[in-house]
């Protein structure tokens, strides 16, 4: 449809002085951070005013337990088995720390096996645990699908597993099967890891994000990132780093070296799906002269292992982590196996996401949330709530 219309010169001053504001705010240019703040002129001021309130409530640290507080007495005599991705990845060494520490609470025996980082070394490790004949088995950080013949002959023997990280989604999984899977919700830990950089950019950033598609709970949190960061005109992805974690010691470094060359100043944000990324990342952007405090600012979306909180405390490459709380959910998977045997439901538990920089993390190591430990022993000993 053609509309006519006559426009008086001073009108389409007006109108081409405020096209031209429009494109600014949405290009990738120097802005006054004070104008950027106020008005939010990375072209998202209504992205960016949530991403802040957001990031705001994730970084409080006064919280209080809000998972289980009833469930069956503790089952007497139990083993477990850890099948691990690989115990270089520090989020799931830190789960199977705290199976370990909730095993020996509850009185159960628990073995880790490593499956290296690799299918077979995977398929095998998980072939000695069911032979094995515990009483479950724990899907510590990898697909189950990789090892259909072996959860076949694990439900064959009546063994119920428990994922960490397994499947996307948290709760019991019909297919693969799944007594129940714990994790974070990983939308909200992508929104959040992308939240952290619309408004500590104030909208106007250029992200590099580092992931492995070969894990798919992985790949889709990184989907999930790119599109919460599109939500923001001003926020630009410079590059999508697919680097598998088993490989990533050897190629993050000249990744991240390349990286530098062809972005320069532009790459101002990271955002990764593990912490360990920016461990590999460091040797480079040190070597290029870049300042541990950044740019780029560096957040990962998980796991918050003892060495991200280490880089974050000293501001050395890292500025924030999104962590899971590993060892609650250590002893969150010894509480459901608890439920699996005594014949009741999941617990449907899901711990809720948080922001650590160095300004709240207490120079700690971790996330450890309060309250989690006395709760589960009531539980186990048939306690009423505390």
């Amino acid at each position: 449809m053609r509309h006519h219309r006559k426009t008086t010169a001073l009108a389409a001053a007006a109108l081409w002085a405020a096209l031209a504001a429009a494109a600014a705010g949405c290009a990738g240019g120097p802005a006054d951070p004070a104008a950027t703040a106020a008005t939010g002129a990375g072209g998202c001021p209504g992205v960016q005013r949530g991403a802040q309130e957001a990031v705001r409530r994730a970084e409080r640290t006064d919280t209080s337990w809000n998972g289980p507080t009833t469930g069956p007495r503790a089952v007497p005599g139990r083993t477990l088995v850890y099948v691990a991705q690989t115990m270089t990845n520090p989020g799931v060494a830190g789960v199977a720390d705290g199976v370990e520490q909730a095993a020996a609470t509850i009185g159960w025996q628990v073995r880790v096996i490593d499956g290296e980082g690799t299918p077979a070394g995977i398929q095998a490790a998980l072939s000695q645990a069911v032979t094995l004949k515990p009483s479950g088995i724990v899907i510590g950080g990898f697909d189950p699908r990789l090892t259909s013949q072996q959860l076949a002959r694990a439900e064959a023997a009546g063994i119920p597993l428990v994922g960490w990280h397994a499947v996307a989604a948290p709760g019991p999984s019909a297919d693969p099967k799944l007594f129940t899977n714990v994790t974070t919700e990983v939308e909200d830990v992508a929104r959040i890891s992308a939240d952290w950089v619309i408004a500590g950019s104030g909208g106007r950033a250029g992200v590099v994000l580092f992931t492995d598609d070969s894990i798919p709970f992985a790949r889709n949190k990184a989907g999930l990132i790119r599109r919460r960061l599109a939500a923001c005109p001003g926020v630009r992805l410079l590059s999508y780093e697919n680097i598998p974690i088993p490989d990533a010691s050897r190629r993050t470094p000249q990744e991240v070296s390349s990286l530098l060359s062809r972005f320069g100043d532009d790459w101002t944000y990271s955002v990764a799906i593990n912490d360990l990324y920016f461990a590999d990342a460091a040797p480079a952007f040190r070597a290029a002269g870049r300042p541990g405090a950044g740019p780029p600012q560096n957040i990962g979306a998980g796991d918050g292992d003892p060495s991200a909180f280490q880089r974050i405390n000293t501001r050395q490459f890292q500025a924030a982590t999104v962590p899971e709380p590993l060892n609650q959910q250590g002893w969150q998977i010894v509480d459901e196996f608890n439920r699996a045997f005594a014949g009741s439901p999941a617990s449907g538990y899901v711990a809720p996401v948080h922001v650590v920089t160095a300004a709240n993390s207490g120079a700690g190591t971790s996330w450890d949330p309060p309250g989690y430990r006395p709760a589960y022993e009531r539980i186990w000993r048939g306690l009423p709530p505390g």
